[in-house]
C-alpha cells in the first residue's frame, strides 16, 4: 500500500468513514473493470476515499454518496489511465494458438490482466451476486480493455451502474450526445471482440462447479495429467501471463502441461479452491524443498461438464491479495 493510500485511511473521520465504507467492496470492481489491475485498483479506491474526505464538506446531497463516490472513482480512473497501456491477456495480443512443444516466450514487461477476488458480499440477494459476478467475469474485463478509456467508462456507467446519460454526461464532462455516441461505438466494439458464444456462467458454488473443480484439482495432485483430457472440453483455450502463447484443444493443453511443467510425481502440486472473478478457480502451490510455494492462480470458464477456459496466472504476488498463505 502507499504512503498515500495509508494516510488515507488514517484520515478518514469517523462520520465520513461510516457513509464510505460501505461502497469500497464496489468501489474496488469499478475500478478494477476500469483498470484491469487487482493492485492499480486498491491504490485508485484509496485515492478516491481521499479525495472524497477532503470534498466531503462540500457535499451537498444532490446525488446519494454511492453515485458521488463512483463519480469520484470513475475521474480518478481515467486520470490515472492516461497514456497506459491496456492490459490484455495473451489470447488478445493477436497471434494465433502456440505449439505446445515450443519454446515459452515470457513478456515480463506487458502489463497483463489480473484476476480479481468475489466481490459478491450480500449472500442475501442472489440477483445483486450474479450481477456483480457477470460484471467482472474475466472475459468481459478482458474485452473492455479494447475500449479507450472514456468508452469504458461509459460503457460502465450505463450499462453495469445503470446510470441515465445525462447524469454520466455530468460526471465526465462531456454533452449528452457525446455520452450516447461514445456508448454506442464501445457496445459496436465490445461486440467484435467478445468470444462469439460465451458460456453461460456457471455459479461457483453450484454442486456442479464444485464436483468438476474437485476433479479438476484432483488431477492435478494426483498427477494423472491423462485424466485432465477428460475435463477440457474440445476446443478448450489455456493461457499462462506472463507467457506470450495460449493453446487450443484438450490434447493440445495437456501436452503442453506434460512439457512444460516443473512437476515430477503425485504430491508436488496443491491446490485451494478459491473464486476469482465471479468464477470457479484455485490457487496452485509447487513443491520446492520441504514446503509447497505459491505457482500459479488459475480462473476456469465452466461448460456444462467440461471447462472450456484456464488462465493461469504465474503472479505469486496475487496470493496475498486472495488471502492465501504464502506457504503450504
Amino acid at each position: 500500500m502507499s504512503v498515500l493510500a495509508q494516510n488515507s485511511e488514517d484520515e478518514l473521520g469517523g462520520d465520513f468513514s461510516s457513509h464510505a465504507e460501505p461502497y469500497r467492496r464496489e468501489l474496488l470492481a469499478h475500478c478494477y473493470r476500469m483498470t484491469g489491475s487487482l493492485h492499480d485498483a486498491e491504490d485508485l479506491v484509496q485515492e478516491t476515499l481521499l479525495r472524497a474526505w477532503k470534498a466531503y464538506d462540500r457535499f451537498e446531497g444532490k446525488s446519494s454518496v454511492r453515485t458521488w463516490l463512483h463519480r469520484i472513482a470513475t475521474n480518478t480512473c481515467l486520470s490515472a489511465l492516461e497514456g497506459r497501456q491496456r492490459r490484455p491477456l495473451p489470447t488478445g495480443l493477436g497471434a494465433p494458438s502456440s505449439d505446445p512443444t515450443g519454446e515459452l516466450v515470457e513478456r515480463a514487461e506487458v502489463p497483463w490482466l489480473e484476476p480479481l477476488p468475489d466481490v459478491a458480499n450480500d449472500p442475501t440477494d442472489p440477483q445483486t451476486i450474479v450481477g456483480s459476478r457477470e460484471s467482472v467475469r474475466l472475459a468481459f474485463v478482458a474485452a473492455l480493455q479494447h475500449l479507450s478509456p472514456r468508452q469504458r467508462a461509459v460503457l460502465l456507467l450505463r450499462d453495469v451502474l445503470q446510470w441515465k446519460a445525462a447524469e454520466v454526461a455530468d460526471a465526465i464532462g462531456a454533452t449528452t450526445i457525446a455520452v450516447n455516441s461514445l456508448l454506442q461505438r464501445a457496445r459496436s466494439q465490445l461486440e467484435s471482440v467478445r468470444p462469439s458464444s460465451e458460456d453461460r456462467l456457471t455459479a461457483p458454488e453450484s454442486p456442479e462447479a464444485q464436483d468438476l473443480l474437485a476433479r479438476y484439482i484432483s488431477a492435478f495432485e494426483s498427477y494423472d495429467i491423462d485424466r485432465l483430457v477428460e475435463l477440457f472440453t474440445a476446443e478448450a483455450i489455456w493461457e499462462m501471463p506472463p507467457y506470450t502463447g495460449w493453446y487450443q484443444g484438450a490434447q493440445n493443453i495437456v501436452t503442453l502441461i506434460r512439457q512444460q511443467c516443473p512437476a515430477e510425481t503425485t504430491g508436488d502440486m496443491r491446490m485451494v479452491p478459491l473464486v476469482a472473478n465471479g468464477q470457479p478457480a484455485a490457487a496452485m502451490y509447487m513443491r520446492t524443498g520441504d514446503a509447497h510455494l505459491p505457482f500459479q492462480l488459475h480462473v476456469l470458464d465452466m461448460s456444462a461438464d467440461r471447462v472450456s477456459h484456464v488462465v493461469a496466472f504465474l503472479d505469486d504476488t496475487l496470493f496475498p491479495k486472495f488471502g492465501l498463505p504464502e506457504r503450504l
